[in-house]
Formats: C-alpha cells, structure tokens, sequence
C-alpha cells in the first residue's frame, strides 16, 4: 500500500467558478437541454477541478466529490436505496431529489451545522441494498485518463445510515461496501476516503460499538484500497479511540473545530484538518504548525478541517474587495495553497495560545407583555379569520429582476428607473394575493438579491462579494457576506417598500426582516470576538429596524430565524448555553414593537422538533415552519405549542403544485394537535426561486383548502 499523501483536501466546491452547473442543471430540467449535455457539464467541471488542484501543487486529489445534486442522495443511489415509487420516473435521481408531477421529493434537512441542505434517505423494511458503482469508478477513470491518480469520497456506512435512521441495517450495507472496496482494489485504486461526519457528535454505547464493528469488517476485506475515515466538523471524542482501535490506516480529524487527539495513534496516518473549510479567513500558520506537531501518529498529512464546498472558489476573482480586507482572506483555492504550504513546512513547537477580546456582556432589553394579552390586542387590531392564509415572504424573482439589478451595478439602467420597476413588481405580487384571496399579504421583496446578502449591503461591518457563490443544495446557491467589523445600521432598510406595498390594499403586509442568528449563521463571521457577542450586535440593528417598521404602520412584522438550529453545537454539552443567548439575541431584536404588533418568525429544513422548546422561547406571536416536506413530522411534538403555529402545507422546494386534498389534509393534521385559533396556513418557505405559474396554481389550492375548512367549521373569512 502507497503511503497516504502529504497534502490533500476533503472536498471542492462544485457548482463551478460562475455557477456553470447550475445553468446546466436549471436548463436540462426546463427541458432546454439534455442528459448528454448535462453530463458533459459535469465532466468539464470535474476535469478543471483536477487540473486546479494539480496546479496548486497538491499531492492528494479526491474524485467522486462531485454531485449532480447531493452526495447524501449520490450514496442511497450507489447503495440501491431507491424507494420503488421513484424507480419507473423518467429521471429517478432527480425525482427524488425534487419530485414529479405526481410524485413528493424526498424529505431535505440540513447536513450537520452548515447551511448546506441534504436529501434525506429512505429506507424502510422493503429495501434491498445492491451497489451500483458506476460513478465513482467512472470518475477514477475519467481522472486517470487526463493523467491524475484520485482518492474516491463516499459517506461513510454509519453516518449515512444514521442520517436515514437505519443503523440496525448496518450488515446489510457493509456487504455493499465490502464490494465496492473491491471494485475500486481492482481498479487500481490507493485510496479511499470513508466521511464519517456523525461520529463528531454524541454517540451512545451502541452507535459506537456500530462503528467498531463497521470499520473491523472493512478493515478486514481481503481486497481493499487504504481506509481513509474522516471525521470532521468537531472533535472526534469518544469515537477516535474506537476507530484507532480498528485495522483502518488513516484518520482524519478536524483541528480548527476539535482539539488535538490526546490518544497516541502509532501505527495509524492522522490526516490533520488546520486549515478551515468553513471560513474564509487565512490561517495563521504558527497556530497550525503548532497543532501539527502536536500530533502524536505514525505520520501526519496536512488537510482542510472538511471539504472546502462550504467556502467560494477564489479570492482573486474579487477586485471590488478593499485590499486590506482582501489580503486576509482566503477561499477555497488559497486554502489548497495553503495546505500545501503547511506540508512543505516542518513542524515545530507547540501551538501558541490564544488571544480572546474580552467584551460586556449584552444588555438586557424590555421585553413585551405576556402572550395572551398580546393575542387578544392582535385579535382586534387585525381582525383576522380562521385559519389565516399567509406566504414566507419572497415571490419569485423575474429574470427581468434579475436583469434589472445587474444593469443598475453596470450604469445602464439609472436607480431611479430601477426603484420604478420594482414598485410595479410589488404592485404586481399585491394584486396576485388579493386576487388569490390570500388573509396577510406580502411585499414579495422584488428588490432584494438574497435574504442575509440585502441586509449585509446596508449595515456597516459587513462586505459583500461578485463572485463568492456556495452551494445551498442542488442548483441553489448563495453569497454569503463577509462580517468583518463592529455592526451597526446608518438608515432604515426595508421601510420604504414594505410603506408602499401596505399603502396599495387593505389588507395587512408583513414587514420582512431576517433575524439575528440567520445574518451571522449565514455570513462568513470575524473571529476575534465570541459569536454571542456578534449576533448582539446584529440583533440591535435588527431592533431598530422593527421599530421604524411599526412606526411606518405596519401591523405585522415577521423576523425569520432559520438558522437557529443551524447553529446548534453538536454536542449536548454546548446546546443549552447557545439556545439561552440565542433566543435572548431574538427577543432583544423584536423586544421595540408594541404587545398590538404581531411578531411572526419562520424556520424552514432544520428538524426543528428537536429545539421546539427554544423557539417556543423565542415568544413570536406566530411561527411557521416547514412541515409538507417531512409528512407533517414536526406535528407530533407540537401539542404544547403555546402561541401561532403555521406548520408548512406547500413543499415550495419541489416545481410540483399540491392539490388542494393535499394541503387539506395537512392542515386536518395540525388541527388535530392544535387549536384553530392558533394555526396559520402558509407554504413551507419563501417562494423566489419557483415560477408565477407554480405559485399562482399552488397558493389558490392553499387558500381554497383553508376555505373548505373554514367552512366545515361553520366560519366565515368576514
């Protein structure tokens, strides 16, 4: 067996440099393109991506990190874990992953702590696991024959069998594995890198005695390539000695989030993650030489914490960046250099400690009044029906929109000419929802790029980037700020259009505002100060833009925190203490509007009925959340819910329309756990990236279904 490499990466961005896959992908489902042309797509982007990373001198490629749309998915299909509803589609991958006309995506969640969204596997007592393993061998051939030897990437057995809530199918699946290691052996494969991502987090006695079991077998095969089990995202903890105690030769370990390994593993490779796939900060090179020699192992790599999909592609491709903000970033292709730098290098002496800035902790802000006096002041303020329809908050954004806004940063189109286009577009999205009956109208945010971008660009301490584009899932993909600097607001932000949308109806608007923990949880964050102290920060300019929003005569004001369970420490030891600042940053940031204010807040893919206690703390008048999507899974731990509740009924995520049975039968569920007066009937998410025709058609079945309801329940919408 060749030693493991000196340097290498646990992954690459994938969406290609100016978002090419999603071009690709967006024009193959709109039928503009076809399957041939897509694959070529992908090939291209996987041969440039080797050949980048050749260049910058690293030593290990991966292959097989490449997706379609999802890695997590990418397994279930390798593994024959395809549920047989999906198996006659005309595209069985894709139906999974964003459903047919007749036919319900998979449930999506997201991948640990990050922002990026996996599908979640479906394994139930009928399926039969059988490897397919067409595309991680075609991709090492594909590599050897532009001349590049590569390390296949594949989610480990246990994680991926704990994210589909299967471990007891453990044995079934290593026989899968067990044939794929000998596949690639055959192929001439060095190397293969097992992602085992969930052994970061609290494991009990039996998922650990899983993984010794799981990586004895492997370890085991007669004909197999290296093991290379990473783990990543925290400290490997308990689970490090179970698998330093297994016949695996490399491990790789996170020392940006986890500690330095406190176990001797002679014998064995530590892959040492000191350079962040999760920032965009440079590494400080003695703090990683530092931990490097740190390390007690047979022989030590140097590797990103975990893949690098998590960050942008290239810094260089940012001049509009001030040059001294600039020089202290680095994207994904200054992380490989520094990889590679960092292994070229001796390692010496211990790691330098640390330096913190010691702050004040927050103030304290006044909070509002109990919830049932706040219900009932709303209750006659608002004077709304039964089971009130409502949106997330965005409508779709037009590429007329899009164009518009790109010819405004061009000098082609005046601001003033810019502003009069999205007034039409929110007079267009007001006179939709009232034709559509909607009860909470929305403003559709025509004029903003990106829920957390919109706001970076208007608050100081923030820098935004042209071309720092990160995978969110499938074609979706973001541009997350840069929070460099001390955080406040020069001038209101959202006022000016949520006033007019308000001044075209009679109905109420909702003023739109993403909270606290979702602007920092969906920024790359400056870390010279603690996060709490950060998301206080923002929460104080969030604070005082629900003030001048009430002012402006808005009667409803939704602050979305997705993110909050986002951010949850994956070890239970560090939950509490994060919940209470998080929460207490929430309160503070809607603490100015008045007990008559409706407050709402929306989370979305998060499996928030693991933190409903949290959100119920968050003390919004109203919440929604996804639920069509997972089947109505968060309706069994609702039932002690106190305040609004809007469990999703429309799967916005997916181009299919649910028909008004459908969302009836959703919504007969909530009632089932709730009171009426306490539900709300919304979609899942926010609706920019589905067309006017899907929406249109999806929200009047939303609305009839409420009608149907309300009916039954002998109540009128008057």
């Amino acid at each position: 067996m060749s030693p493991f490499p000196t340097s290498t990466v646990l992954g690459y961005p994938r969406i290609g440099p100016r978002r090419e896959l999603k071009r690709a992908l967006e024009s193959y489902w709109d039928g503009r393109s076809t399957r041939d042309e897509l694959d070529r797509a992908g090939a291209d982007l996987r041969a440039r991506t080797w050949r980048k990373l050749a260049e910058l001198g690293l030593e290990g490629l991966p292959s097989n990190t490449f997706s379609m749309y999802d890695q997590v998915l990418d397994t279930a299909v390798l593994l024959g874990a395809v549920p047989a509803r999906y198996r006659d589609t005309d595209d069985p991958y894709f139906a999974m992953a964003r459903g047919t006309g007749e036919l319900a995506p998979l449930r999506m969640t997201k991948w640990f702590d990050t922002n990026y969204h996996y599908i979640v596997p479906e394994i139930g007592p009928d399926t039969v696991f059988k490897l397919d393993a067409a595309t991680p061998l075609s991709e090492v051939r594909e590599a050897r024959a532009l001349g590049y030897e590569t390390r296949p990437v594949i989610v480990g057995p246990v994680t991926f069998l704990l994210l589909a809530s299967a471990l007891d199918r453990l044995d079934e699946v290593l026989g899968c594995y067990e044939e794929l290691l000998a596949a690639l052996a055959a192929e001439g494969v060095g190397w293969v890198q097992l992602d085992e991502p969930a052994l970061v987090a609290d494991r009990t006695p039996e998922e650990l005695a899983a993984v010794r079991s799981a990586y004895e077998r492997l370890g085991s095969a007669e004909a197999r390539p290296g093991l290379f089990v990473a783990t990543y995202f925290g400290d490997a903890g308990e689970a490090l000695p179970v698998l330093a105690g297994t016949p695996v030769e490399a491990i790789g370990v996170d020392l940006v989030r986890g500690g330095v390994p406190e176990i001797d593993l002679e014998g064995r490779t530590v892959v040492a993650g000191v350079v962040s796939g999760r920032d965009v900060w440079r590494t400080p090179p003695e703090r990683a030489l530092g931990a490097l020699a740190a390390v007690r192992a047979g022989r030590v790599a140097v590797s990103t914490s975990c893949s690098l999909l998590h960050v942008p592609y290239d810094v260089e491709a940012e001049p509009g960046l001030d040059p001294r903000l600039k020089e202290r970033l680095a994207f994904a292709d200054q992380k490989v250099a520094e990889v590679v730098a960092l292994s070229r290098s001796p390692f010496h002496g211990p790691a330098p400690a640390g330096t913190s800035v010691a702050r004040p902790a927050p103030v304290t802000a006044e909070g509002r009044g109990p919830y049932a006096e706040r219900a009932a002041a709303q209750a006659g303020h608002l004077r709304l029906p039964p089971l009130p329809t409502t949106t997330i908050g965005s409508f779709p954004q037009t590429g007329e929109l899009r164009a518009a806004r790109a010819a405004v940063a061009a000098g082609s189109l005046s601001q003033e000419d810019y502003e009069r286009r999205v007034e039409a577009e929110i007079e267009r999205v007001v006179r939709v929802q009232e034709r559509l009956g909607l009860d909470v109208l929305v403003h559709g945010e025509p004029e903003r790029n990106d829920m957390v971008q919109y706001f970076a660009e208007h608050l100081d301490g923030f820098a935004v980037t042209a071309n720092g584009w990160v995978q969110s899932y499938g074609s979706r993909c973001t541009r997350p700020p840069i929070l460099y600097g001390d955080v406040s607001r020069p001038s209101p932000i959202t006022v000016r259009w949520a006033a007019y949308a308000q001044s075209l109806t009679d109905k109420p608007v909702k003023g739109m505002l993403t909270g606290p923990v979702t602007i920092v949880a969906w920024s790359f964050v400056r870390d010279d100060l603690p996060l709490r102290d950060v998301v206080f920060q923002v929460a104080d300019a969030v604070r005082e833009e629900v003030r001048d929003l009430e002012a402006a005569g808005m009667k409803i004001i939704q602050v979305d925190e997705p993110a909050l369970r986002e951010l949850l420490p994956l070890r239970r030891d560090a939950q509490a203490d994060y919940l209470e600042w998080a929460v207490a940053a929430y309160r503070r940031a809607t603490s100015g509007a008045s007990d008559r204010t409706q407050i709402h807040t929306h989370l979305c893919y998060s499996d928030a009925d693991q933190i409903l206690a949290a959100i119920d703390g968050l003390d919004a008048d109203v919440t929604t959340i996804e639920s069509a999507r997972s089947g109505g899974r968060i309706l069994g731990a609702v039932e002690s819910f106190g305040r609004g509740l809007g469990p999703g009924v429309y799967d916005i995520h997916s181009p299919r329309v649910p028909s008004a049975e459908e969302v009836a039968e959703l919504l007969r569920g909530t009632l089932a756990v709730l009171p009426a007066e306490r539900v709300w009937v919304n979609p899942d998410c926010g609706l920019k990236t589905r067309t006017y025709e899907q929406v249109e058609a999806s929200l009047a079945n939303v609305v009839t279904a409420a009608r149907e309801l309300r009916h039954r329940m002998n109540v009128s919408a008057d």
